[in-house]
């Protein structure tokens, strides 16, 4: 059955603090929806809210119409930021454990034990203790233990967090085979090009309330019309006395390259007089639209 995660209105204070506000977007089935902010925006408060770790003061969170119960969150996974197994435990007896606590009978625990051992790569090192193992393998055996009793949900608080390049890879086709198969992914991450590359949707929360939620392509597309242009001989405040034009950096690309700069364009400014402007500086070695990245968007989106 394929089903979604709606979360509705929460909200949540710690003392004076308002850690959210009104916070609402949805998780559909069989999508990567990836949860962005800045530290101490409200992103753990939100995944711990849905997972039942902590209790929201307003709003709601419900599973495929359902309001979340003990017995619908026994069937979620979840990998929280800080890491949540027993370091002196030997890996493959405390994932059984775990499978066993979320409903699996001891044969089927067993079963999906040395399945996700051997998926994550971790395998060889089942009967270590947790304690001997790498940061990089205690992610993983992390992430095991998320998905050892067949979620119908997962929710991950930065899961990529100190992955190697590999790890990153094998991680990311993980969570695309969950979403293939229905389940409703959403995770956390600062690495925004991830975030960009492997998302569906993005929510973007600033300060406890939601700022921006779309498509990856629906949200870069709210940058508007863009430049970049390398003019090697013009001042870095070439372009600052333009109409309609916003300077967003100006530096180089590499070393020993060209400076490159990039404009935001209101929809009326002229990009031929963007162009006049910077041959008058002398050469122009690059003069193109591109849309904005993710990342870009992010720190706009912040900074307002």
């Amino acid at each position: 059955m394929r089903v979604r995660l709606e979360i509705r209105g929460l909200a949540k204070r710690f003392g004076a603090v308002t850690a959210l506000s009104d916070v609402g977007f949805e998780v559909g089935a069989g999508e990567i929806f990836g949860f962005v902010g800045s530290n101490g925006a409200g992103k753990s408060t939100t995944m711990r809210i849905v997972l039942g770790v902590l209790a929201a003061d307003a709003g709601d969170v419900r599973f495929g119409g359902a309001p979340v119960d003990f017995a619908l969150r026994r069937q979620f996974g979840y990998m929280p930021e800080e890491r949540g197994l027993y370091p002196k435990m030997k890996v493959a007896e405390q994932l059984r454990y775990l499978a066993e606590l979320h409903g699996l009978d001891r044969r089927s625990a067993a079963e999906e034990v040395d399945r996700w051992c051997e998926r994550l790569g971790i395998a060889d090192k089942r009967e270590r203790r947790l304690e001997e193992l790498s940061l990089g393998n205690q992610q993983r055996a992390q992430l095991a233990a998320a998905l050892v009793h067949r979620p119908r949900l997962l929710v991950l608080d930065e899961p990529f967090s100190g992955l190697d390049p590999v790890a990153v890879d094998v991680m990311s086709e993980v969570l695309r085979e969950q979403s293939a198969a229905g389940v409703p992914v959403m995770f956390s991450s600062h690495q925004l090009d991830l975030v960009q590359r492997l998302c569906d949707r993005v929510g973007i929360i600033v300060a406890g309330s939601m700022r921006a939620v779309g498509t990856v392509a629906e949200l870069r597309s709210r940058g508007g019309r863009r430049l970049a242009v390398s003019v090697p001989d013009a001042p870095p405040d070439w372009a600052d006395a333009l109409p309609g034009v916003r300077v967003l950096e100006h530096s180089a690309t590499e070393p020993g390259e060209p400076p490159r700069t990039l404009l935001a364009l209101d929809q009326d400014a002229d990009d031929q007089l963007v162009l006049d402007a910077a041959l008058r500086t002398g050469p122009v070695r690059h003069f193109a639209s591109y849309q904005a990245s993710l990342t870009e968007l992010f720190r706009e989106v912040v900074a307002a």
